[in-house]
């Protein structure tokens, strides 16, 4: 079997002879990769950051959005291009790292990479500021005086691996606010980051030494490989954008100075509700069809998918119909993007739950579990209002009738710090209702179902703004401009 290898991570002003190298092993239907990731010094840290904030103060400061978002078009562009050996190489390898269906990655792709066309930037830009012009310079403020948005002097990237190109999001918001950034790899995902910053300096060449992509072993990097490049990088941070597990999350919250902005993103929990007025012998398979694509997406291993189907009672297709609808959907998907081979821990905690349903259930309750024990998916369906809980991931997926939605509310208002993301089908009424409702609950994402792990570009992630939450503002008061009038040279 050959092995193929990658070297990861960008590093401007860096040779790879002057850099000590890991090596992480992937492997995927009979493919090995090994890829080869940097552990810096503390010393190379330091000049790093340093390499990267002055490129940042000669070349991104000084573009304005509008040339930085047609540079990020034209990376976009290459990477929907199948042809494009940066595109090739994702569609090759993000399979085998991550043990997704090589359709799925592929399909995957192209949909998240679409959201961040040039006219979509635009609007991303627009979502958070009435008037972008004030990450160029200062503008009129309605108040009186002006304003002016500064993005971090460096920003640290955090990322998990557990959803492919996961880091193009945040790394495209650091490039919006103009901030010098440097990334730090997901040991599960360790190669699109860097690709994606050699793409970048290919399509816009000042952009080049803008940005730097690192590793280090574990989230926070308090001991193990890489531990003093940690530390060099997190002492000088401002501000540090995470992703993953909240015990590594609060864990680096801990390590971070008390000035340093932390803004993490951890667990959520997605749920779905389905209105009696979606489920007639029309309407209902076509929503199971939809919830059953929210299912298999990425296994489950995304913040926004969903967990538990509420389905409402009084339709013509009842909700233990639709729970059939949904697992014979699962079944069609398997077939044609196959869940990937789970990891021991994994199929235990999948069996588990599989038998937690099995022993819910009294006998001749509604409580079942539907399909062959050894599928790859799993529905569990309850005839009793059920509490919003995790599944165990990897198409396991749990449907729960019940006689009205609004019983719903205070079953997941219970779960208010992990909610995100609530797919709904209903009519628009019942659609702006019931969003009020959950909105007051604590969920911040509400989406069709068949869209809830595809969020828009320029959705308020966790309830915040994307590129707000980065950047300061400074104000010039209309006293200053007054108090400025009689030192012009026209005043005398």
């Amino acid at each position: 079997m050959s092995i193929q290898r990658i070297t990861a991570g960008y590093l401007p002003g860096l040779r790879d002879d002057e850099v000590q190298w890991q090596v992480l092993a992937f492997a995927q239907g009979g493919r090995r990769l090994e890829v080869s990731v940097p552990v810096l010094t503390g010393a190379q840290m330091q000049a790093l950051t340093g390499r990267v904030r002055a490129a940042a103060d000669r070349h991104l400061r000084t573009m304005p959005v509008a040339e930085i978002i047609e540079a990020i078009d034209r990376a976009i562009a290459r990477l929907l291009d199948r042809n494009d050996p940066f595109r090739r190489q994702a569609e090759a390898w993000l399979p085998v790292v991550s043990g997704y269906d090589a359709d799925m990655v592929r399909l995957g792709l192209t949909g998240f990479f679409k959201t961040f066309r040039a006219a979509q930037l635009r609007r991303f830009v627009a979502e958070d500021f009435a008037n972008p012009g004030v990450l160029d310079g200062f503008q009129p403020a309605p108040k009186g005086g002006a304003v002016r948005a500064f993005g971090p002097d460096l920003l640290v990237h955090s990322w998990a691996g557990n959803v492919p190109a996961l880091s193009l999001w945040s790394l495209l918001c650091g490039l919006l606010v103009k901030a010098p950034s440097i990334g730090k790899l997901a040991s599960a995902e360790p190669l699109f980051a860097g690709w994606f910053a050699r793409l970048l300096a290919e399509v816009h060449p000042p952009l080049a030494d803008c940005l730097a992509v690192v590793w280090w072993d574990g989230a926070g990097g308090e001991t193990g490989a890489g531990a003093e490049g940690a530390a060099a990088l997190y002492a000088q941070a401002d501000t540090v954008l995470a992703y993953g597990g909240n015990a590594s999350l609060d864990a680096l919250r801990r390590r971070l100075p008390v000035t340093t902005r932390f803004l993490p993103h951890g667990h959520k929990l997605g749920f779905g509700l389905v209105g009696a007025a979606a489920l007639d012998m029309l309407k209902a398979p076509a929503v199971a069809r939809l919830a059953a694509w929210d299912v298999m997406r990425y296994d489950q291993q995304g913040c926004y998918s969903p967990h538990v189907f509420y389905v409402e009672r009084g339709a013509p297709v009842s909700p233990r119909a639709f729970a059939d609808y949904l697992a014979a959907e699962l079944a069609n998907l398997q077939r044609r993007f196959a869940r990937r081979p789970l990891e021991l821990e994994e199929g235990a905690a999948v069996a588990k739950w599989q038998q937690a349903v099995e022993w819910r259930a009294p006998s001749g309750d509604e409580d079942l579990l539907i399909g062959p024990v050894d599928a790859a998916w799993s529905v569990a369906y309850s005839d009793s209002l059920q509490p919003l809980a995790p599944t165990a991931l990897y198409r396991t997926i749990a449907v729960v009738g019940v006689d009205s939605l609004d019983a719903v509310v205070p079953v997941v208002a219970a779960q208010r710090e992990f909610l995100q993301t609530a797919g709904i089908a209903a009519g628009p009424e019942d659609l702006y209702r019931l969003a009020g409702l959950l909105g007051a609950a604590g969920v911040t994402r509400i989406s069709a179902i068949g869209a809830m792990s595809m969020p828009e570009a320029g959705w308020h992630h966790d309830g915040r703004f994307n590129l707000l939450d980065l950047v300061r503002m400074t104000e010039i008061e209309q006293s200053a401009e007054v108090a400025a009038q009689p030192f012009a040279p026209y005043a005398d």
